[in-house]
């Protein structure tokens, strides 16, 4: 079936979404056939053309020049005249990334007073105060020259009966930790190493480096990390042995730590989108965006992360920064993105992939608009950079690329103990620590890809189901991951891990 093909046509008034009564455009809720009639908040149209699920139909006659607005915002404009019932997509919408008005907070809000009682969940207690969702041994390649060895070590015990309480023996193979210019690339990339190495469901750690490396081990300092080199070891077997050896130790004290119950005010959500399309920003973002409220009215901790696509929407996240401090320095994060995209003549715009296109989204603007609601509607309280330690409680923001995998492992070294991913399209990733829970924005993609994904929100679109509703049912199913649960991409062997290199390779 074609993206246009429907079994049959639905009632008009079934046949489209209207996110904002100020909108220019409704979203179809299916495929729906040229001729088509749309009712949706007084507004009839006939279809001219046939307009694929998700993808935008004007309402009215939009003259050009003029700009259109989605979730009651500007999203493009129509470089000529655009009739109503017309299918509104890249071929008539153009992308300006424009000027905003920035409403900075007056005064500083307080941090959010947890609500008493609340859901509990099973987690490790360590010594920071932090709480472990799971409980694993870490090797980590201190470079791309040890990666080899670490995914040896690892591989010895794939199969093995391992102690009670242990997830796991898990490796961290990277292509980075040398060829490094020396400043800001080399301290984000050992951010990123110390933050898997001291995240709180990991109960300890191997780091292995070659020996002459620019990321040396000596610059790890931790009581639950071992670092070794090959050079040290005599070589790929005698570095293997070595880390098998510390592992022995390392696995009979893991087998010492038991989950106990705890508030989920110390659990800490890491939020993510891959593969959006446009009913991205109508089910699953909302959906999550409502458990990220709750989680925070309970005292929790959650992060949005993603640069690029919250520009267009940042004035929007600035309006209820916890202070003006807050709202600046996010603000700080999109021009330095800017500058980073500048020097390899990149734009914005150029993050919507053809996915995300064929799903919909026109622009960056249209997609980041959507992307944000994972942020729900609570006070913005941290902004930090890549791979920083969160503090929380409350909404926080990462500075990330929106490439998954490089995103999920910065949130990760940040210290978010789950991530809650949204994706349209379809995706299979994960993280090697850090439980991953799939949130499909659609009922057709959630049935194509049942095996990759945890919870269908397309049921808001299908009215099968409010944001509400499915909100809590994210919460629920989180509280339950936290304690043991398998989320779909842990049950597959998901183990995505690559961080982010900034500078260039020498």
């Amino acid at each position: 079936m074609s993206l246009v093909e429907i079994e049959k046509p639905p009632p008009p008034e079934k046949a489209a979404i209207l996110l904002n009564p100020g909108d220019d455009v409704a979203v179809a809720r299916v495929g729906l056939p040229a001729g088509q009639r749309v009712v949706v908040a007084g507004y009839e149209v006939v279809l001219r053309e046939a307009v694929p699920a998700g993808h935008k139909i004007a309402l009215r006659e939009i003259p050009a020049g003029s700009c259109l607005k989605r979730y009651g915002q500007v999203i493009g404009r129509a470089p000529g005249r655009i009739e109503a019932g017309a299918h509104v997509h890249t071929h008539n919408l153009a992308y300006e990334e424009g000027s905003r008005e920035y409403r900075f907070p007056e005064g500083e809000a307080d941090f959010p007073a947890p609500a008493a009682g609340g859901p509990a969940f099973q987690g490790y207690a360590r010594e920071d105060g932090r709480a472990g969702t799971r409980n694993y041994i870490a090797v980590v390649a201190a470079s791309n020259c040890a990666s080899h060895v670490a995914e040896e070590v690892a591989r010895g015990y794939r199969g093995k009966v391992l102690p009670p309480g242990v997830d796991g023996v898990v490796a961290f193979p990277h292509g980075e930790g040398c060829g490094h210019s020396i400043g800001p690339d080399t301290e984000q990339l050992r951010r990123t190493v110390w933050g898997v190495m001291d995240h709180p469901n990991v109960s300890a750690a191997v780091l292995i480096g070659l020996g002459c490396e620019v990321n040396q081990i000596d610059q790890y300092q931790g009581s639950r990390v071992v670092g070794l080199t090959l050079q040290d070891s005599g070589g790929t077997r005698g570095a293997v042995e070595a880390a098998q050896r510390q592992i022995g130790w390392m696995l009979e004290r893991a087998e010492g730590e038991r989950r106990v119950e705890m508030p989920a005010a110390r659990i800490c959500l890491g939020l993510n989108c891959g593969g959006s399309d446009s009913f991205s920003g109508i089910t699953a973002n909302p959906g999550l965006g409502y458990c990220s409220d709750l989680l925070i009215g309970l005292g929790g901790t959650s992060v949005l992360a993603e640069t690029p696509e919250i520009l267009g929407a940042e004035h929007l996240l600035v309006a209820r920064a916890r202070s003006r401090a807050v709202g600046e320095r996010l603000l700080g994060m999109v021009r330095g993105y800017k500058a980073y995209l500048n020097r390899f003549g990149g734009s914005f715009d150029d993050n919507p992939s053809p996915g995300n296109k064929e799903g919909g989204l026109s622009n960056i603007v249209e997609k980041s608009l959507g992307a944000v609601a994972k942020g729900g509607s609570s006070t913005l309280n941290e902004v930090v950079d890549y791979a920083e330690r969160i503090h929380g409680p409350g909404l926080a923001f990462m500075n990330t690329p929106g490439y998954d995998p490089v995103s999920l492992t910065g949130l990760a070294a940040g210290g978010v103990n789950l991530i809650a991913f949204t994706t349209g399209r379809g995706s299979a990733i994960g993280f090697p620590i850090v439980p991953v829970l799939k949130i499909a924005s659609n009922t057709a993609m959630y049935r194509r890809l049942k095996e990759n994904m945890d919870l269908n929100a397309g049921r808001i679109a299908d009215g099968a189901a409010e944001v509400g509703e499915v909100g809590q049912e994210i919460l629920d199913l989180l509280m339950r991951v936290a304690s043991g649960e398998r989320t779909r991409s842990e049950v597959l062997g998901h183990q995505e891990f690559v961080p982010w290199r900034i500078g260039p390779v020498l």
